[in-house]
């Protein structure tokens, strides 16, 4: 298996990235879900506490990905259309935009934050800066939906293209 993409599939780092992102926004949404559907619940308990440091973990790896795609741009498989390509970039911009949200609510609370244990911010004394937590509690969790309901549109279309005539096995150049 190649390391780098060609434009017949993508190579062992982009997989990984895609799979290894792919399971970690499941985690995410399974977490967002017990807290919106299951408060106060053993469910809740288990999946909450991972959400904060998931989201920084995936917002590192987005960045991480998007520097491997230009490293890789002219060796990538060619986009199906305009449509997947511009849907493949919303979604990229959403894994960066909704945990910058969460982070800038986070610092406008006042609170301390770290993730596994590094200090990411410090918190403050005084007054909350309002217009951070009223962004984040205004947007992240609605473009999480949004994003949620483009990777639904992500995995029907791969669905749809490998039953499509003729047939455009777009999944085996992300799984073999």
């Amino acid at each position: 298996m190649a390391l780098k993409d060609s434009t017949e599939g993508y190579g062992i780092v982009s997989k990984v990235l895609h799979w290894g992102m792919a399971l970690l926004i499941l985690w995410q949404f399974l977490s967002a879900a017990s807290r919106y559907f299951f408060e106060d619940t053993a469910i809740e308990a288990f999946f909450w506490p991972t959400h904060k440091t998931l989201g920084v973990i995936l917002l590192v790896l987005m960045f991480l990905r998007l520097v491997w795609a230009l490293i890789n741009r002219s060796n990538r498989p060619p986009s199906v259309s305009l449509l997947s390509k511009t849907g493949h970039w919303v979604m990229y911009l959403l894994v960066i935009v909704i945990p910058i949200l969460a982070l800038l609510r986070q610092y406008g609370s006042g609170r301390t934050f770290d993730v596994l244990g590094l200090p990411i911010f410090e918190g403050f004394e005084g007054e909350k800066i309002q217009w951070m937590l009223d962004l984040g509690s205004d947007f992240h969790g609605e473009l999480g939906w949004i994003l949620l309901a483009l990777i639904a549109g992500h995995t029907i279309m791969t669905y749809v293209h490998q039953k499509a005539t003729p047939k455009k096995d777009v999944l085996a150049r992300m799984w073999k």
